[in-house]
């Protein structure tokens, strides 16, 4: 059979990193290239714990069909989390979804025609890419700098294009772990209230922050703008459960998006979110993770500077799970990839996070998911592959 597909799905590349784990299947691969959290700071016996309690105490409720917009003490939960970190944030402000992935998607769905103009960061969040790109809009990239976005940069294609949304990951960027500093997130927000463009702000990773003081989301300047929020950082990516935040007439919209797509997300795992929140301490769970990643994260950037030769140069990011390398000019991190697969470790190849002209000699690296003595041994092999490749 001649299968007629929608012409966009020509146009939408299957997801690197998805293809890349399949690859670090090998147990003697050490993998720097997923975008994962760290099992060791899965709360297994609590959500266990809440697991039962909640059957136990509402089992025939909980395996019923919910609302679309979640479960509404979960929302007051989250709206309270937000409200202590100064963000004014209503109940009815927030979207239950199937993970911030579920967030591009509906968000996509809502805002893009084909052609639109959407601002994405350089380099961005690949997922974004995918997401946005199967409504076929116009991607404008604008560069980052060491405390953000370049805002010079933005207010140009701002003024010179139509651009109905702006895509930002604020703290602890994907895939470079960059942070926008509180100055610039100021700029940024001057600088979308003069046009009549969305701000999308993605914040998966704002409660891990490890060293420096904690900032705001651009959302507490822009009331009308969009955040994306989720659990998977800080309790399990496994359970599929972030949200948005939207004003009241786009959460209209995004509702209804939502039933045309999935009716609600999972009641059952939203109440045992819910309930596991309730029974524990969570701030206390999440310096635990800080902890431990911040361990991780030094130990990377030590490690890279002992055996990655000079040349090589890398972000430090003051929370998250990644950091970005730029290698030695004229190197291709894609080519590196395939030396360093045979060294047994792996990476994701930066040109996979632009939506145009990409740096070729970028990778990232992510240091959650390995333990300290497997980042060392990680970067001495990278150390080996780059060697290689600079003696062809």
């Amino acid at each position: 059979m001649n299968h007629r597909f929608a012409r966009r799905m020509n146009k939408i590349p299957r997801s690197f990193v998805r293809e890349i784990l399949k690859v670090t299947d090998d147990e003697d691969m050490i993998s720097f290239a997923g975008g994962l959290p760290n099992p060791q700071s899965f709360p297994v016996e609590a959500i266990k714990d809440a697991t039962s309690r909640v059957l136990t105490e509402d089992g025939e409720k909980v395996l019923q069909y919910s609302t679309t917009e979640g479960y509404r003490p979960l929302r007051e939960l989250i709206a309270q989390r937000y409200k202590k970190q100064g963000l004014q944030v209503e109940v009815d402000d927030i979207l239950i979804t199937n993970g911030s992935q579920q967030c591009l998607d509906l968000v996509g769905k809502v805002f893009l025609d084909c052609d639109d103009g959407v601002v994405m960061e350089r380099p961005t969040y690949l997922a974004a890419i995918q997401a946005f790109g199967l409504y076929e809009p116009q991607f404008h990239s604008v560069p980052l700098l060491d405390d953000g976005v370049d805002t010079e940069a933005l207010e140009k294609i701002l003024k010179e294009e139509e651009i109905k949304l702006f895509y930002s990951v604020t703290s602890f960027q994907n895939p470079t772990g960059i942070t926008y500093s509180r100055d610039k997130r100021r700029e940024v927000a001057e600088i979308l209230t003069k046009h009549n463009t969305i701000l999308v702000e993605d914040n998966p990773y704002g409660e891990i922050r490890f060293m420096g003081e904690d900032i705001p989301p651009i959302k507490s300047m822009i009331p009308d703008s969009i955040l994306f929020g989720t659990f998977s950082k800080i309790v399990s990516p496994g359970m599929r459960m972030g949200w948005i935040v939207a004003p009241p007439e786009v959460m209209e919209k995004l509702v209804t998006a939502k039933q045309a797509s999935d009716l609600h997300s999972n009641y059952f795992t939203q109440r045992v979110v819910y309930q596991y929140l309730q029974d524990n301490n969570v701030d206390n769970h999440i310096q635990n993770i800080r902890k431990l990643y911040k361990s991780q994260r030094d130990q990377m950037v030590q490690s890279i500077r002992e055996y990655l030769p000079e040349g090589v140069k890398h972000t430090a990011p003051e929370g998250g799970m990644f950091l970005w390398v730029t290698l030695p000019e004229g190197m291709s991190s894609m080519d590196l990839f395939k030396l360093a697969i045979k060294e047994k470790v792996a990476f994701v190849p930066g040109e996979t996070f632009y939506t145009e002209n990409p740096e070729t000699d970028t990778m990232r690296l992510n240091f959650s998911n390995c333990c300290e003595e497997e980042i060392i041994e990680g970067m001495k092999r990278l150390g080996t592959a780059i060697q290689k490749m600079e003696d062809l």
